[in-house]
């Protein structure tokens, strides 16, 4: 029994399952060695010998439970955090995104609306904020400027030598297309960016992709062609020729001939609108709705030739030039012009309108060019030009540039200071004959007389593009879902105001008018507070007498309104008394003259 009892031990203390070693304890080959050693005594012992491994395994149990000190004391360290919850932002950042004013004084019994303002404010303070937070990742981009060595003029800097120091993806943006035989030419860039389209004179028409110049299409409508310019999207363009207006798509098959605009001089294109607007030789302004292929409106000026012609790209107003010094705006909606303007003493030459909407640049035939605020309509700025201005244009970040001739300058910063010299400038082989800044790219297009050019602007474009209005790297398909949404989100041409902030607003007369022609339909007013009619109360409680008084109890809530204008008016004309009697006095005690001494004190 004895042998079995001691046998069962030792098959118990076998099993028992070996401790893992950390790595606080060290090099654990010495316990390695010990517990191998102590294997091997137990594996050579007979069973009887039951005294010298009783010995051996307490040994080496105890020689298991030895750890290093401090072992079994480590505790987990709990660190506080010395900035605890998210960043800051700063003040200035979230002023930027800031939409409204909080409102702190509310009567105390407007509990509901209280509660509703609350939670409103909450809302709009965590958009504040994340907005404020995630600007910096959202607009990566920085916009950047031409800057000289000491002393050294940046009008100076030849495009080559700006091509030279820049890599070699923006680099590749200057280049010339020698195209002297079908120019001068115009030219227009895609909403995008990307695509570029050169009309010539001559009849030369092409698009192509300027980045990666890869030739989209290439055709010889062998006329004259005025003007060209992109519709909404890459896939269709339009072309003023001499006597009609084409319409061609992009690998250069001509879709539409509109008889109706004829003699075409200028176009521009309202793409939120989808209105093509068109000044003709004739005098007339005219809109195409490019989605349906119909003529929205036709106006007719009545200042002869239309060849000066501009878009306001905030309200969607155009601006026209004529031969007489003024500038007038038109929309579709009026058949005369919504202002008018004398900018030059002169004709003017050439016309621009800054992307917000704020300001105006306008060259004439004086030699002066000149900045109008558009929110008052009065210059602030006037530049003289010795040879004047025949093209102008103006980019996202407010860059502005001038062809005089042969030569392009470019301004910065027109209307803020008055500015002395140019930012840049650049001499083109040819007379300029159009002007157009790249869609997010530090690249002015120049059309002239020997064909393209495409200038290195540094700080032109808007450096962060909308992914969901124009994307410069959309695909063929990112496309077509594009233009399913704007379809379905365009504005009607009856919107186009001159304050588009008005539509918003509710028009009071108009209300009120119509409330009164309701009044008079129907004969009574729908909108009066009924009169107080009293409950039917049961057990006698209706009485005629009880139903007079608690007639009464209510009547003067009726007359509230009435008895409180009353007493506002009383309260005004007593304040105008008063004043007029203060003022009879002063004016009394001013015109007293010196003889009013000798008049007597009984009579005064």
């Amino acid at each position: 029994m004895a042998s079995a009892e001691e046998a069962s031990k030792r098959t118990h203390v076998e099993k028992k399952k070996k401790v893992s070693e950390r790595y606080w304890q060290g090099s654990g080959e010495e316990n390695k060695d010990e517990h191998r050693s102590g294997a091997d005594v137990l594996g050579d012992q007979q069973p009887q010998q039951g005294s010298q491994t009783k010995h051996q395994i307490s040994s080496s149990t105890k020689k298991k439970k030895r750890k290093p000190e401090g072992s079994h004391g480590m505790k987990a360290v709990t660190r506080v955090d010395p900035f605890p919850g998210s960043a800051p932002v700063p003040e200035e950042k979230r002023l930027k995104f800031r939409r409204k004013m909080k409102i702190d004084q509310l009567p105390h019994h407007l509990t509901k609306i209280r509660r509703v303002v609350a939670s409103s404010q909450a809302a709009s303070e965590i958009t504040e904020n994340e907005s404020a937070r995630y600007d910096q990742l959202l607009l990566l981009e920085d916009a950047g400027y031409l800057e000289g060595d000491e002393d050294e003029d940046t009008c100076t800097i030849s495009q080559e030598d700006i091509a030279d120091a820049v890599d070699i993806t923006a680099g590749a943006k200057y280049f010339n297309l020698n195209l002297s035989q079908f120019g001068p030419y115009r030219l227009d860039y895609s909403k995008t960016g990307r695509q570029l389209l050169l009309g010539g004179k001559r009849g030369h028409v092409a698009c192509l992709d300027w980045q990666t110049k890869q030739l989209m299409c290439e055709i010889n409508v062998m006329e004259t062609v005025n003007d060209v310019k992109w519709l909404h999207s890459e896939a269709m363009y339009a072309v003023a020729q001499k006597k009609w207006l084409y319409i061609y798509d992009s690998s250069g098959i001509e879709l539409h001939c509109i008889r109706k605009f004829n003699d075409v001089l200028r176009m521009q294109f309202l793409p939120y609108h989808f209105l093509l607007a068109t000044a003709s030789a004739t005098g007339f302004l005219q809109y195409l709705d490019v989605s349906v292929g119909k003529e929205v409106a036709a106006v007719g000026t009545k200042a002869g030739r239309l060849d000066v012609m501009c878009q306001n790209p905030q309200n969607a107003v155009i601006h026209l030039g004529h031969s007489n010094g003024t500038v007038t705006l038109w929309s579709p909606n009026q058949k005369e012009a919504l202002v008018k303007m004398l900018c030059h003493q002169g004709g003017v030459r050439s016309l621009a309108v800054d992307k917000t909407g704020t300001y105006m640049v306008t060259s004439g035939m004086d030699k002066k060019l000149k900045v109008f605020d558009i929110r008052t309509f009065k210059p602030f700025q006037s530049y003289f030009l010795p040879a004047g201005a025949s093209s102008l244009a103006l980019s996202h970040r407010g860059l502005l540039s001038a062809a005089t001739g042969d030569i392009v300058q470019v301004y910065r910063d027109v209307w803020n200071t008055p500015v002395k010299k140019p930012y840049m400038a650049h001499k083109v082989h040819g007379a300029v004959w159009g002007l157009h800044f790249c869609p997010f790219e530090d690249v002015l297009g120049v059309g002239h007389g020997d064909g393209f050019t495409s200038m290195l602007v540094p700080g032109a474009g808007e450096p962060n593009f909308d992914g969901l209005d124009s994307n410069p790297y959309r695909s063929a398909k990112q496309r077509q879902e594009w233009e399913v949404k704007a379809l379905l989100e365009k504005i009607q041409p009856e919107l186009i105001t001159l304050d588009p902030g008005k539509l918003g607003q509710v028009d009071y007369a108009t209300f009120e008018q119509r409330h009164q022609d309701k009044v008079k339909a129907l004969g009574y007013d729908p909108l009066a507070k009924d009169k107080f009619k009293p409950r039917l109360r049961k057990k006698g409680r209706s009485s005629t007498g009880g139903v007079e008084r608690r007639k009464n109890q209510v009547a003067h809530e009726d007359q509230r309104e009435v008895i409180m204008a009353t007493l506002k008016e009383k309260a005004e004309t007593e304040k105008e008394r008063e004043q007029k009697k203060n003022n009879n006095k002063e004016t009394a005690a001013v015109k007293r003259s010196a003889l009013d001494r000798f008049k007597k004190r009984n009579a005064q």
